[in-house]
């Protein structure tokens, strides 16, 4: 874990010299710490008859996302490789694209029919449409 450190921003930095800045241009390489994580953001909407889930999943094959449904818990994981794409002679300076697995488990009021459940992926976008089981009538037992 890094510790944090207090920001000065009138103290320059050992090895800074402004007059190499101003040479090197606006797009010069950045170090960043980490990349950042990868998050399934998603709205739900609920009707009488269905919920329906929109999750951002960018950069992800359908193949690669994984729903499950059990009764009202509903799990979405994509998994996204890193492909080997440089060519001889050059070297990756910096990178922000997240590789790897995520994951998002929610639960809904009310259970899912299974049977009726539909996915589409289209534009980084999963949208599930999720219809509620229907609610079974207590049927009253005539004792005898």
């Amino acid at each position: 874990m890094a510790t944090p450190t207090r920001f000065d921003p009138f103290q320059l930095s050992p090895g800074f010299d402004p007059l190499e800045d101003v040479f090197r241009g606006f797009f010069r390489p950045v170090r960043a710490e980490s990349a950042p994580d990868m998050q399934i953001k998603m709205d739900v909407k609920e009707d009488e008859k269905s919920y329906t889930v929109h999750a951002e999943i960018p950069g992800v094959k359908k193949e690669d996302i994984h729903v499950t449904i059990e009764g009202n818990l509903v799990s979405i994981s994509a998994e996204t490789k890193q492909e080997k794409d440089v060519k001889e002679g050059t070297k990756v300076v910096h990178s922000e694209r997240y590789y790897g697995k995520v994951a998002r488990r929610f639960s809904l009021a009310s259970d899912i029919d299974e049977s009726g459940a539909q996915a589409k992926y289209n534009d980084g976008v999963l949208e599930l449409t999720l219809p509620k089981k229907s609610a079974t009538s207590a049927k009253r037992l005539d004792i005898h």
